[in-house]
C-alpha cells in the first residue's frame, strides 16, 4: 500500500476503486457497506464495480509495463457503455465531457479517464509492480518510471530479493 499523495483531479476516483481491494490480505472494502468506495455505491452495483476496478487495474499495470495478472474485459469495452455528454460551463466557456443525468460510477470514471487523456496525466496513473500488490498509485517520479507504490515497501522487497538472488 503506498505512502504516497493521491492522484490529480479525477484520477483520484479511479485510484480510490482500484485499491478496494488489498491482494496482499485479500481484504475488499465493496464487501461492506461502510467500505465501500467511491461513497454511493449500492450492493447491486458491486459486481459490475468489481469488473470495472479489475480491468481498471490491467490498464495501470500496462501503464507501467506489465502484463495483467489475469483475464479481464477490456477497459474500452466498459467505458464504451458509459453515458458522457459534453458540459460547458457559462461562466468561462470551458468544456469538459461529464457523465450524463446522476453519472454511474462508469461514466464518472470515463469522464475522469476524458479529463486525464486532455490533461496529459492518465499514463502515469500505474498499478505497483509487485505481484501481491498492484496498488494503484500516480507515478510523480520526474522521467514517469516508478515502479513501485512505495518504495519502502515492495521497492525494498524487490531490491532485496535481487540481492539474495545474487547472493545465492
Amino acid at each position: 500500500m503506498s505512502e504516497r499523495s493521491p492522484a490529480p483531479g479525477g484520477l483520484g476516483l479511479v485510484e480510490t476503486l482500484v485499491n478496494t481491494l488489498d491482494l496482499e490480505t485479500g481484504a475488499d472494502s465493496l464487501d461492506t457497506e461502510e467500505g465501500r468506495a467511491p461513497p454511493g455505491l449500492t450492493e447491486d452495483d458491486v459486481p459490475a464495480a468489481r469488473e470495472l476496478r479489475e480491468s481498471l487495474r490491467a490498464t495501470l499495470l500496462a501503464h507501467a509495463g506489465h502484463p495483467p495478472h489475469r483475464a479481464v474485459t477490456p477497459l474500452g469495452e466498459l467505458l464504451a457503455a458509459a453515458p458522457l455528454v459534453v458540459a460547458v460551463d457559462p461562466a468561462d466557456g470551458s468544456a469538459a465531457l461529464a457523465p450524463a443525468g446522476e453519472g454511474s460510477l462508469t461514466a464518472r470514471v470515463a469522464a475522469a479517464v476524458a479529463q486525464a487523456l486532455v490533461a496529459g496525466t492518465w499514463s502515469r496513473l500505474k498499478a505497483c509492480e509487485a505481484a501481491d500488490c498492484h496498488w494503484a498509485y500516480y507515478d510523480r517520479s520526474p522521467a514517469g518510471r516508478g515502479r513501485w507504490c512505495s518504495m519502502q515497501v515492495c521497492g525494498a522487497r524487490a531490491k532485496m530479493r535481487r540481492y539474495r538472488a545474487k547472493e545465492s
